[in-house]
């Protein structure tokens, strides 16, 4: 079980240290959506899939949340292609829910962080 649980570490990552490793330069935030859904809004930084991707980065890909393997799919087909690939857990929903940086048609917003997800007044 350490193994399983070993290995996948080392091919996710959660919203929060995507965000920080997308700051740094270390990730490079790749969006798989529908282009309907990248309108709607996207991860601030993100970049399509269909982008030039840069080399020299590790790629994460993110999809619309949880329930859905698009990101999966991309992160298969990138790493066949040689990219250093890992998955952002949640998905832009995690993303979105956790208060991080959305560009939109008419801007960047912030959304509130979401209490159930959040660190945020959280008493532990």
């Amino acid at each position: 079980m350490l193994d399983y649980l070993t290995a996948k570490l080392a091919y996710e990552v959660d919203v929060l240290d995507a965000a920080a490793g997308l700051d740094s330069g270390e990730y490079v935030l790749v969006d798989t959506r529908m282009q309907a859904s990248w309108d709607h809004g996207h991860a601030l930084g993100a970049i399509r899939l269909q982008d030039a991707i840069p080399a020299g980065r590790t790629v994460v890909v993110y999809g619309w949340g949880p329930g859905c393997n698009g990101a999966t799919q991309a992160a298969a087909a990138l790493i066949a292609q040689g990219h250093s690939v890992r998955e952002m857990i949640g998905g832009f929903e995690y993303w979105y829910r956790s208060g991080l940086a959305v560009e939109t048609a008419t801007g960047i917003i912030h959304p509130p962080v979401d209490p159930l997800v959040g660190a945020a007044g959280v008493a532990l």
